[in-house]
């Protein structure tokens, strides 16, 4: 029992489950950061309409910036917290003031894919671990990300 962590996984697993949380984290900080740009810039004759969805998309970033770090916090371990470790480990690169709502649709796009992949890899890691509480969020996450894409590239008619 002394290799378990409190809840009952293996700690060398949680560990390497915990680093890929902490990659999901600083995607994940990165994406939200990036789309209140979005957000904030929007111009043109879309602007109402993605205005709100954007802030719609931050706003569902923001709670699983959260869940992501509390669900690491659950594992026995320390999420990452400052912005220079996040672009340091995102594979989401910063955007800078964006205002055409075309362009920042695609660049949600590829975020979702970034995010999407690493949340795959993650639900492997997880089963490995049988760690079934990341592997919830994970799938759950998957789920509606998957949606959501399908919708924004509607948007852009792709």
């Amino acid at each position: 029992m002394k290799n378990l962590n409190k809840i009952g996984l293996d700690t060398g697993k949680s560990k390497a489950l915990a680093d890929k949380l902490n990659k999901l984290l600083a995607n994940y900080s990165i994406f939200y950061q990036n789309t209140r740009g979005f957000h904030w810039h929007i111009k043109g004759d879309k602007f109402f309409e993605l205005h709100l969805k954007f802030e719609e998309l931050y706003s569902d970033l923001q709670l699983k910036i959260d869940e992501v770090a509390e669900r690491i916090l659950t594992l026995g371990h320390s999420p990452e917290h400052t912005y220079s470790k996040y672009i340091e480990s995102s594979k989401i690169a910063e955007s800078k003031k964006v205002s055409d709502g075309l362009v920042a649709v695609e660049h949600i796009l590829d975020g979702y894919q970034v995010i999407l992949l690493l949340q795959r890899e993650i639900l492997e890691i997880a089963a490995d671990a049988d760690d079934e509480g990341t592997n919830a969020l994970m799938s759950d996450y998957i789920q509606l990300q998957e949606k959501q894409v399908w919708m924004y590239s509607s948007f852009l008619k792709k």
